[in-house]
């Protein structure tokens, strides 16, 4: 599908101090922040955990746990955010004085996802007296149920969309749970368990614990590595609290002040932990640490997340690379077949299904969620890419573009046919569902339609949001390093995107399908290095093509210890 460059929308810039570079006062303002106040990244600034709705209950099962010292069992989820919130549960929880802290991550080929009563028959073997669940359990209801008739309690830590029905936990934080009037909406599984953590030691400090019991209070801005990775990986929105969660978190990687797994996995994706972005995180830590999750098992990312030692970490981070090696290649042979059935359909069909399902009974369940991703990237519309669980039921994974609300939409399908689905949960952009084989066609087709209630031709449209061009004196190092400073930048607050016209001087292709060129500015005659990833090697390069409008971004090109300006091009137009 074809996209098509348009600009943010320059809102006004009113209360920034001179203290705040213009070019990045306008950069804000079309990012809603309007305030030197709001760019505040001191950890002072974080909402205080108090706001949390039951966290006082969560804190006093927990205080009651450790003065009896329960045997504590951390159900988590198998992917990045998951895997750091097991981490971070495990290890603090250590630190506090537990002296029984065990994990468990099913396989979600064996059990499925969250806290079902299959996990809690396994969690049993470990005999916990209380069971705590990470980057899920809200939609637990039959495994929180099958837990309490096993005298075990549970604790739910969450931040998934709750359904209408809550379990029946000893305690639930979730900032997304009806009534919880916590700001930020937006904390990754992650964060939501780092919250419970500040409250917990908040509480033992009032009671004068550690002292009594000869325990150095710990000093929680050592699980900030965790919290940045999972927050970035699982791709929640940068409000102005994660943004300080992630910010600080990264200053704890580059001043070296991180954990050996976290090191390890930077190292073999060759990114350096002194100059480490977001962006890193997201698109070098975060893949590796879900492969482990998407094609074997997810304890391997949390040994090497919980590893203390330097030789250990770097084996299990290149355990890790190799399972992501092998999701690439699987992704791309199932990218292939799933491209050759849309240009199928679209050639018969005279055009796709805006609610767009796809099933092959031989796609791996670990990889569709990626599948439907990229299907979605391409042709800019809801996706559902389903595999097979068993003989009688697929899986789905779901992605969705702005203005459809996917989790809603499978609510409705679920509310108007009963049976349809099995089970469903996630949010507005993702979500997981199962359902019985035999029903794929009659839930592709119910889908369509719902989508199509909510549809418009805007949606439907793919743009390049761009902050417009850039002025021709800004093209420097300074303003390169400066931007990237500015951050963290992600989801919701997207890391600043340019449009310009420029004169091609040089293009060719560098590695399997990168565009490498040299562009220049019209104006000012000034060359600049640039490069397009991933680019589709039957349209570029262009030998013909004299001008190209291109988005693109800022960046810092390091080689051999040399820093040069560089554009990162994310779309190009003749």
């Amino acid at each position: 599908m074809k996209k098509r460059i348009v600009r943010r929308k320059n809102n006004q810039v009113t209360a920034f101090s001179n203290q705040v570079p213009r070019l990045l006062q306008q950069l804000y303002a079309a990012r809603d922040v309007d305030s030197d106040e709001a760019l505040d990244r001191d950890l002072k600034g974080l909402l205080p955990f108090q706001q949390l709705l039951s966290m006082d209950k969560v804190v006093a099962r927990l205080v009651q746990a450790l003065a009896q010292q329960e045997r504590v069992l951390i159900v988590g989820d198998f992917d990045a955010d998951g895997a750091t919130s097991t981490a971070l549960a495990v290890t603090a929880l250590r630190c506090f004085g537990f002296k029984s802290v065990d994990y468990l991550v099913p396989n979600r080929f064996e059990y499925g996802y969250g806290l079902t009563p299959e996990i809690v028959t396994l969690a049993k073997t470990k005999t916990p007296n209380l069971i705590i669940t990470v980057d899920n359990g809200i939609a637990s209801v039959d495994g929180v149920e099958a837990a309490n008739a096993a005298g075990i309690d549970v604790i739910v830590t969450d931040h998934h969309l709750p359904g209408n029905v809550l379990p029946e936990a000893a305690a639930i934080v979730n900032p997304n749970q009806h009534g919880d009037t916590f700001p930020s909406k937006n904390l990754a599984g992650v964060g939501v368990i780092f919250y419970v953590m500040l409250a917990l030691r908040h509480t033992l400090r009032e009671q004068q614990w550690f002292d009594n019991n000869n325990i150095a209070e710990p000093n929680l801005a050592q699980f900030l590595d965790l919290v940045a990775l999972g927050t970035v990986a699982d791709v929640v929105t940068l409000d102005r609290n994660n943004r300080i969660l992630v910010h600080q978190g990264l200053r704890r990687i580059r001043a070296g002040k991180c954990r050996p797994g976290i090191l390890a996995l930077l190292k073999i994706a060759k990114r350096s932990p002194h100059s480490i972005t977001a962006s890193d995180l997201g698109f070098a830590v975060g893949p590796r640490l879900n492969a482990a999750g998407r094609l074997e098992d997810m304890s391997i990312g949390i040994e090497c997340l919980l590893s203390q030692h330097e030789s250990q970490a770097s084996t299990l981070a290149q355990t890790l690379d190799d399972l992501n090696h092998k999701r690439r290649d699987i992704e791309a042979d199932m990218k292939t077949q799933a491209y050759e059935v849309l240009q199928k359909l679209t050639l018969e069909a005279k055009g796709l299904p805006v609610g767009l399902c796809l099933f092959d009974a031989t796609w791996h369940q670990g990889v569709i969620g990626i599948l439907a991703g990229r299907i979605k990237e391409q042709w800019h519309r809801p996706v559902i890419a389903f595999a097979k669980m068993d003989e009688n039921t697929i899986k789905g994974s779901a992605r969705s573009v702005p203005g459809i609300h996917i989790r809603d939409v499978l609510d409705v399908i679920a509310t108007q046919h009963p049976g349809l689905i099995d089970k469903f949960g996630g949010h507005a952009m993702a979500a997981g569902l199962s359902l019985p084989i035999n029903n794929f066609k009659a839930f592709s087709k119910a889908f369509d339609a719902e989508v199509q209630r909510h549809i418009t031709p805007d949606i439907l449209e793919a743009k390049v949001l761009s902050d417009g061009e850039l002025p021709a004196e800004e093209f420097l190092l300074e303003t390169a390093s400066l931007l990237r400073d500015a951050g963290p930048w992600g989801q919701g607050f997207p890391e600043p995107l340019f449009d310009g016209r420029f004169r091609i001087l040089d293009q060719r292709i560098v590695g399997t399908n990168h565009l490498k060129m040299v562009l220049e500015m019209p104006e000012t005659r000034k060359p600049l290095d640039a490069i397009a990833f991933h680019i589709d090697t039957n349209e570029w390069p262009k030998r013909n093509c004299e001008f190209v409008t291109a988005a693109y971004k800022l960046d810092i090109n390091e080689f051999r210890g040399v820093k040069s300006l560089q554009l990162i091009i994310s779309h190009l137009e003749e």
